[in-house]
């Protein structure tokens, strides 16, 4: 995971409506995709890009994969910004 990876992930609105739905606790893609007007193979290519960027996790659970937002990575690129502000 590199701050560019992360950038990129939240520099679209899709990915950004993605976090906040799991800010709320885990769901399953299934769930993820019904707030969408998007195929589920548009809602997994969002999910692998925000995944790949470190900024959800995964777990699977018997037939589901749930997603749960990674809170550390938004901290990691606070302090970041902090040291910018010196």
């Amino acid at each position: 995971m590199s701050i560019n990876d992360t950038l990129k992930a939240i520099s679209d609105p899709i990915r950004r409506n993605i976090l906040e739905l799991l800010k709320n606790g885990k769901m399953s893609a299934g769930d993820i995709a019904e707030k969408f007007d998007l195929t589920n193979a548009t809602v997994s290519y969002h999910l692998s890009q925000l995944k790949k960027a470190g900024l959800v996790n995964e777990e699977k659970q018997k037939n589901f994969i749930y997603y749960e937002i990674n809170l550390s990575v938004f901290e990691d690129i606070l302090m970041w910004i902090q040291q910018l502000g010196g």
